[in-house]
């Protein structure tokens, strides 16, 4: 019991710690995306996903599948960056029930823009 007890407990510091470290590196990049680029850090990683792909196209639900939101909260999401003139989405040729998110230019500008700021911040807090 005695070594349950102290895995348990081993188990639960390196959570603790983790998630601590994890809530300090997100409230940084929060803070200074939306100081440098006035965006969430949510947008940032969206624009950061669909930036990775070839040719900035990424399906709704393969976005959701890599994203911490909820479908509806990447919607809305998706619906802010549209407006922002930053993302669009599109009808799957194939698919017609599937749908892709898309990079426009500006979103691709924004986030390449974005991206020294995102690394510096990162780097400095986790102390790299």
């Amino acid at each position: 019991m005695a070594a349950t007890k102290t895995r348990d407990s081993a188990q639960l510091r390196a959570w603790r710690e983790m998630s601590a470290a994890h809530a300090r590196v997100a409230d940084a990049l929060e803070r200074e995306l939306q100081r440098e680029h006035e965006l969430s850090l949510a947008e940032y990683e969206v624009l950061q996903r669909l930036a990775e792909t070839d040719d900035g196209h990424l399906r709704m639900q393969e976005l959701a599948e890599v994203s911490p939101l909820s479908a509806s909260a990447l919607s809305r999401l998706l619906g802010r960056l549209e407006r922002a003139g930053l993302a669009e989405r599109e009808i799957c040729d194939d698919d017609r029930r599937g749908i892709y998110a898309c990079l426009t230019d500006d979103g691709r500008a924004v986030e390449r823009a974005a991206a020294p700021t995102f690394r510096a911040t990162l780097a400095r807090t986790l102390g790299s």
